[in-house]
């Protein structure tokens, strides 16, 4: 009877990717240009994956403690959007805290609004999203993602009940570090990664055949549909309409 290895830790580092990657496009890594390009392929393949859908391994919880009279909070810069969001009172008492639901607004919604100033407790957010960069090149202000509540917090955290802003974010994937490191993903996605950076590289890479960039365009569209399809929520879902708003 054959034995197995009885191990799980197969996670290759920056250069076995590349080096997979290079192969699959018939060719070799050899020089410090081809990590450079490989590199900078790989930081726009994670960008790209933040736009295909919801990593789960990059979900986070936060909370923003409320001031009284302030209805715009920052975020922190490497938000990609809040998936869900809350506000808690009395956080921290066992037997009072209590999360109460926050609807988001979007920002036609939030303009039309009279009295951005009235205070009370938060019950609508505009999450807006900015650039994310760490300055505006035209204002030199930074332009990290806020968030503007309303009503504006009636109470501060001097006075008791008070407000936080419970949220989970979607944040942005690590970037490619240097050669020796391993990416921040599930190994579920290993084989995708390889399959995208082979793709971009194809595109980039000279005397590489269109048949081959084809293939390896469509190995890694099933390689997404693969891993993205297993990287879901497994809790069953209930819609209940909210008939307050219905006309």
């Amino acid at each position: 009877m054959a034995v197995t290895t009885s191990v799980t830790t197969f996670n290759p580092t920056l250069n076995e990717l590349m080096e997979e990657a290079f192969e699959r496009c018939g060719t070799e890594l050899r020089t410090g240009y081809h990590f450079r390009t490989a590199r900078r392929s790989l930081n726009f393949l994670i960008t790209e994956w933040a736009n295909r859908g919801i990593n789960l391994w990059t979900i986070e919880q936060g909370q923003i403690s409320l001031v009284q009279g302030q209805y715009v909070y920052d975020l922190p810069n490497d938000t990609v959007d809040l998936l869900e969001h809350v506000i808690r009172t009395d956080p921290g008492q066992v037997s009072n805290q209590t999360d109460i639901n926050i609807s988001r607004i979007s920002v036609s919604t939030y303009s039309t609004i009279p009295n951005k100033l009235a205070q009370g407790r938060p019950i609508q957010v505009w999450v807006n999203r900015r650039s994310g960069q760490t300055t505006d090149v035209l204002s030199a202000t930074p332009q990290v993602p806020q968030i503007n509540l309303w009503p504006s917090p009636d109470q501060g955290t001097s006075i008791s009940p008070y407000y936080y802003f419970v949220y989970y974010r979607l944040r942005r994937i690590v970037d490619a570090g240097t050669g020796v490191n391993v990416e921040e993903i599930p190994f579920r996605f290993q084989n995708c990664m390889v399959a995208g950076l082979a793709y971009m590289l194809s595109i980039k890479l000279p005397d590489i055949d269109p048949m081959r960039i084809a293939m390896l365009k469509a190995q890694y569209d099933e390689a997404w549909d693969l891993a993205s399809s297993e990287d879901r929520e497994k809790a069953p879902n209930r819609f209940v309409p909210r008939i307050t708003f219905y006309r």
